[in-house]
């Protein structure tokens, strides 16, 4: 250990009459360890709910959906299902009907966004925890059944064995005007999920009702496919069906239909990256104030380690090497304690629900009832180099304004 670093550690360590500069510098280290911890643990949390609602998106949502640019197209729906199986990554499809309809039952009316599938296909691009395959089978063409969700079956106050009342916007033409279609399905089964969007959006009919409902004659509003790594939908959707635009095909992955959702995370992500590197900028400026009070309370030591032979950047060395190990150390207790809390978020999270008697995550909002964290080395070590290249930047001007110490000046009144 050479000088400049023994005096810089030893400086660290203040003596009894010196107790408030410690303070101090003790201050600054945890400003920068809770800096780092808080950035760790938001953003963990973050990528946790990214992930985990990316995940339920999946158990539910089509991870890449086409059909035909003209609606009117006299090919087959099995043409397309054809094609896009002969893609090794495409592991299952169903066609789908899709329309809007409103659902009446005991002076209750709620608007919904209908699907016509066939049970057996859909059955294998849907997770069975979600939707059960009992409850699809319970669909068949002509008897003009249908499958609801327990929260949209719950605001219509229907139950298993009810009659519910569907008006189409494709209307009969009468003497009197155009007037809605209007139909009666039988209530054969209430979905309940974790997931509360499809509690209160599911509504599943046969696709031979759903062609009749609609007058589609054998058309369908498109194929649903599953593909064996639906992360990698948005960079493979268009390779799935080669020249898919000439043959007047049309391809949506995942991410189209959900796009302004993981946009708005992700932007939610940088700036809460932003803000949180702001809190590292201030435990930095506090690291800045230590440091100067060090340095003029240290001047009369600075001028006699100047008169005894010591360079101007060997006293700039000292002050770097104290800034830096408070650094080093705010940073290293931050990233520790926010990986601690990081990975064990969902049972902290769980601990204090139970505590105060109530949930703080709310599935109708957050699509989860906990709270997820994802801990990513990348992110860590990002948030680590900042913290310490902060540190770093905090040191330069007190160990500069060290080094311009004048020995004659500072031992004028000593």
């Amino acid at each position: 250990m050479n000088l400049e670093t023994w005096i810089g550690l030893r400086y660290l360590r203040a003596k009894k009459r010196n107790g408030f500069m410690s303070f101090i510098s003790v201050i600054s280290i945890v400003g920068i360890a809770l800096g780092v911890m808080t950035l760790i643990v938001v953003l963990s949390v973050m990528n946790g709910f990214q992930r985990d609602v990316r995940a339920k998106l999946f158990e539910v949502t089509p991870h890449v959906m086409i059909g035909f640019v003209n609606p009117e197209d006299e090919r087959h729906w099995t043409e397309l299902s054809n094609l896009a199986e002969k893609n090794s990554h495409v592991i299952a499809s169903a066609p789908v009907i899709s329309g809007q309809a409103l659902m009446s039952n005991a002076g209750e009316v709620r608007g919904a966004m209908l699907s016509g599938v066939l049970p057996e296909s859909f059955a294998k691009t849907v997770e069975q925890s979600i939707i059960p395959a009992d409850s699809l089978n319970t669909l068949a063409e002509g008897d003009f059944n249908i499958v609801i969700g327990s929260e949209l079956a719950k605001a219509l106050m229907l139950n298993v064995g009810d009659k519910v009342t569907l008006l189409t916007p494709q209307g009969n033409a009468t003497p009197a005007g155009m007037v809605p279609r209007v139909k009666q399905f039988n209530v054969t089964a209430i979905v309940n999920s974790d997931i509360y969007e499809v509690n209160a959006t599911l509504v599943l009919i046969h696709m031979m009702d759903a062609q009749k409902l609609f007058r589609m004659g054998e058309n369908v509003s498109g194929v649903r496919l599953k593909l064996d790594n639906p992360q990698n939908a948005p960079e493979m959707a268009h390779t799935i069906i080669p020249n898919a635009s000439e043959l007047g095909i049309w391809i949506q992955d995942w991410s189209f239909q959900n796009q302004s959702y993981f946009e708005a995370v992700a932007m939610e992500k940088k700036m809460m990256f932003i803000i949180m590197a702001l809190i590292s900028l201030v435990a930095s400026f506090n690291l800045v104030s230590s440091l100067v009070m060090t340095v003029n309370e240290k001047r009369s030591d600075i001028a006699i380690l100047r008169t005894l032979g010591l360079s101007p950047s060997g006293v700039m060395k000292i002050f770097f090497i104290q800034g830096a190990i408070a650094g080093f150390l705010g940073t290293i207790v931050g990233v520790i304690l926010g990986v601690v809390i990081a990975l064990n978020a969902s049972a902290i999270v769980a601990f204090i629900e139970q505590m105060m008697g109530r949930s703080l995550v709310n599935s109708q909002i957050y699509f989860l009832n906990y709270i997820p964290s994802d801990v990513q080395i990348s992110d860590i070590s990002i948030i680590a180099i900042i913290s310490l290249l902060l540190a770093f930047l905090a040191t330069l001007y007190p160990a500069w304004s060290a080094a311009k110490t004048q020995p004659a000046e500072a031992l004028r009144y000593e």
